[in-house]
């Protein structure tokens, strides 16, 4: 019988291996083209598959099971489709008769349909234990809905054990464990962690940073910068743009290391950190030298909403020269940022607090933040990255500069 093979795709250069996740249809069901068959997981999103021709699903892969690219997970016997859409109606008609003779069978009998094979699943009863009234003995939705309501046959009676007094146990703890198998996403960012730590001379250099010029900006235009754009002006904007002026004039710290080469930009693609159900992903703003704040909001905007639903594409996930990650969401005061590679450096936002601090000679109240800012120290100097931290600080407790490109 003619049977087609369906494969892995190739999903981009750097995925050589996904995960099979689940199957979403039933193994011996009918299916049509392009419909979806199951779902994989790679470490950036995970995608459906679909049919690549009409006909019976044989399943060939296991849900959970890691697989190449390129790797066979599923066949479809064609004859299925072609015998049931081209069947004229005097064929059919002799079908019908030959449906009810005894001892007759081909594939579809015992097999359930879509929404039979849903029930008996979810009543966890066996095909097999089921009689098909459907064509040619197929599982009907009908016949799933009786199997499942059928009375469970009860188990000979027994007599009762006598009844043993035992002191009472009040137990106010547990000792249960699971094992879960870690999501392919999970792999990834820990193997990613781990290399960064051990190929990088990573250190880190701290700075504060007086956020009252800019709570002020933001508390006076907040209200028209809405009317206008439709979104709100946060502080993830404000640090981009000003990361973003002293990126391009500060090269070393735009750069990576591509074996005994560096490679710069003369453009700032920020990666923004983004807290998933399945962990972070950094996807890239691309030209945020070029951006207003408006369309930098509203890019963010749009990718945070696409992260957490699980439908960045591959291309929105690849790249970027530079990382903003932002702990203080979290209520974070400090941490030390791990570099996420081939880039060269990353800047760690932190909580705002209110903070006794000497100004003009006067101790007086501030929000304050500490920034912290991880760096490649085999391409950043320390006075690099300290001054690179510096100038930060200045475009952010001065933002009239930023907006002048002073």
């Amino acid at each position: 019988m003619p049977l087609i093979e369906l494969k892995i795709p190739n999903l981009g250069e750097s995925i050589s291996s996904v995960t099979f996740s689940k199957w979403l249809k039933p193994d011996g069901s009918v299916v049509t083209l392009d419909e979806p068959l199951c779902e994989i997981e790679t470490e950036k999103a995970n995608q459906e598959l679909s049919a690549d021709s009409a006909g019976k699903l044989i399943w060939v892969a296991k849900e959970g099971e890691d697989l190449p690219i390129g790797a066979l997970f599923a066949k479809i016997d064609t004859d299925a489709a072609s015998s049931s859409s081209s069947t004229s109606p005097v064929v059919q008609e002799t079908a019908v008769k030959h449906e009810s003779t005894p001892g007759s069978s081909n594939y579809a009998t015992g097999t359930p349909s879509p929404a039979a094979a849903k029930i008996l699943s979810e009543a966890d009863i066996q095909p097999s234990s089921v009689s098909g009234t459907g064509r040619d003995g197929r599982i009907t939705k009908e016949d799933a809905v009786k199997a499942a309501q059928a009375p469970t046959p009860s188990a000979p009676a027994t007599p009762a054990p006598t009844a043993v007094l035992t002191p009472a146990k009040s137990e106010s703890y547990s000792r249960v464990e699971r094992r879960e198998k870690m999501s392919r996403m999970r792999r990834t960012i820990a193997k990613r962690l781990v290399s960064a730590k051990n190929n990088t001379a990573m250190l880190t250099t701290f700075n504060e940073v007086d956020m009252s010029a800019v709570m002020a900006l933001r508390e006076k235009y907040q209200d028209a910068f809405v009317k206008k754009y439709g979104i709100k002006l946060g502080f993830m904007s404000i640090f981009a743009k000003a990361c973003a002026k002293a990126l391009l004039e500060m090269p070393d710290v735009n750069a990576a290391i591509d074996g005994d080469d560096v490679i710069y930009h003369d453009y700032a693609d920020i990666s923004i950190a983004i807290s998933t159900p399945t962990g972070l992903v950094v996807p890239p703003v691309r030209n945020v030298e070029s951006m207003n704040f408006a369309e930098f909001e509203l890019k963010v905007k749009d990718l945070s909403a696409k992260a957490r639903d699980g439908k960045l594409s591959l291309e929105e996930m690849t790249g970027g020269t530079f990382t903003i990650t932002n702990g203080g969401i979290f209520g974070s005061l400090m941490s030390t940022p791990i570099i996420n590679e081939p880039q060269s450096a990353i800047l760690g936002m932190h909580a705002i607090k209110e903070r006794p601090v000497v100004v003009d000679g006067e101790i007086k109240i501030r929000p304050m933040m500490y920034l912290a800012l991880s760096y490649d120290h085999r391409i950043i100097d320390g006075s690099t990255s300290v001054t690179f931290l510096v100038k930060v600080k200045n475009l952010i407790e001065d933002p009239t500069s930023l907006l002048l490109d002073l």
